[in-house]
């Protein structure tokens, strides 16, 4: 497929400098199927390089791609498809079965609306083997509706790790798969609903009230309940407990859209900051008595709000906001940075491109220093092209990362 490149470089070298006008350079890991719907990390050889787990959603598979180490970054990375399945939302690393390989696990809306796990061959020699690779639906999951986004946590304390899970649209919910005595029976599964939502979109594990258990946040992007939230782990009891609701920040007309956990004024409380589909970013500020709610303006040349994530992009000592767009037309910027003057509760932050004007939908995002330089790049995707004359026209970028510049 063709990549369509930004001012006139080609694809895999794209114009880079430190300015709020340039884009980083952009390197394709792979641009070879339709719909590149998520990026997830994990050791996967054991290497101990990070690999990159993708689904394509109009390609209907899932992939999974070896890092090649410095030598090969820039290029193609060796890629396997670990299973051809429907409409793939979401997929992730983990080991299920506890036999020490990583396996994968995808989440499939649209009309296949089932979880399915591929098994690791656990055969280095057949990694790279398609057909090594099993695909097995979860059983609980098939027909429940269109499941969006997982994770592996440790639950219940026992038999390994339970799969948590969401999704959207007519019985969309929040909720856990329990892991039997034998993962690999995957019949054994049960499902224990927990929220029931509108339209989820980022779930992860965290311990919310400091009780040694992991609770979920999430974030909920439709109906009357939107916004973002925590629902409590009710140790020791998770499979008959009430796992308690707690909202962050104000339930309003925003579409809550991806989530992101960290620390943002460094005042040692973690908070929750969350995009939001054609408005400012939420900060929601931890506090010794609950949650602040902030505004982050969104800079106008750019597209509408889908991930975020914080670090310190150009290692000034302050943490950054970096930030992935949908909709980003008309020589928007769909992938940036911002960094903000004095405090965090600013409302206007200054901007740095990253993308550049090329590409139309960036979703999730992963920070991680590639390239072994000291500062951190970006792993993401571009999923479609711009939208014209009634469809969506063009090739879309597929996986790829962006090559940090800003740090020697």
């Amino acid at each position: 497929m063709a990549v369509t490149a930004s001012i006139g470089c080609s694809a895999s070298d794209s114009p880079t400098t430190d300015g709020a006008l340039n884009a980083w350079t952009r390197h394709t890991i792979d641009d070879s199927s339709l719909g590149a719907d998520g990026v997830r990390l994990g050791d996967v050889n054991g290497d101990g390089l990070l690999d990159i787990t993708s689904p394509w959603e109009q390609g209907g598979e899932t992939r999974v791609y070896v890092n090649p180490g410095p030598g090969g970054l820039r290029d193609r990375w060796p890629a396997v498809t670990v299973g051809k399945v429907g409409d793939p939302e979401d997929s992730f690393f983990a080991d299920l079965d506890g036999d020490g390989a990583l396996d994968v696990v995808s989440s499939c809306e649209g009309s296949e609306r089932s979880i399915f796990v591929h098994w690791n061959p656990n055969d280095p020699e057949q990694l790279l083997n398609p057909d090594a690779w099993k695909t097995e639906p979860l059983p609980a999951s098939v027909g429940h509706s269109r499941w969006m986004f997982s994770y592996a946590a440790q639950v219940d304390g026992a038999h390994g790790v339970d799969l948590v899970a969401s999704s959207k649209g007519n019985g969309a919910q929040i909720g856990w798969f329990e892991a039997p005595p034998n993962p690999r029976d995957l019949t054994l599964w049960n499902w224990h609903p927990l929220y029931e939502a509108g339209w989820a979109m980022t779930i992860r594990p965290y311990d919310m009230d400091d009780d040694g258990d992991l609770d979920i946040v999430g974030t909920d992007r439709r109906g009357p309940r939107r916004g973002a939230l925590w629902l409590e782990h009710p140790n020791p009891s998770p499979a008959t407990g009430d796992w308690t609701e707690h909202r962050i920040g104000p339930m309003d007309d925003h579409e809550a859209m991806h989530n992101t956990i960290a620390d943002l004024d460094q005042d040692g409380l973690d908070d929750v900051i969350v995009a939001a589909k054609g408005g400012p970013l939420r900060f929601h500020r931890r506090t010794s008595n609950g949650w602040e709610t902030h505004q982050i303006a969104m800079p106008p040349n750019t597209g509408s709000g889908k991930g975020v994530k914080v670090a310190d992009v150009n290692l000034d000592g302050k943490p950054d906001l970096v930030i992935s767009c949908e909709h980003a037309t008309g020589g928007k910027s769909g992938l940036f940075w911002l960094s903000y003057d004095e405090s965090p509760t600013e409302r206007e932050w200054a901007f740095s491109t990253i993308s550049g004007p090329e590409g139309f939908i960036f979703d999730l995002l992963q920070l991680v220093d590639l390239d072994g330089d000291g500062d951190l790049d970006v792993v993401t995707l571009e999923e479609k092209g711009p939208y014209l004359a009634g469809g969506f026209q063009g090739s879309e970028l597929g996986v790829i990362w962006y090559e940090n510049p800003l740090v020697p």
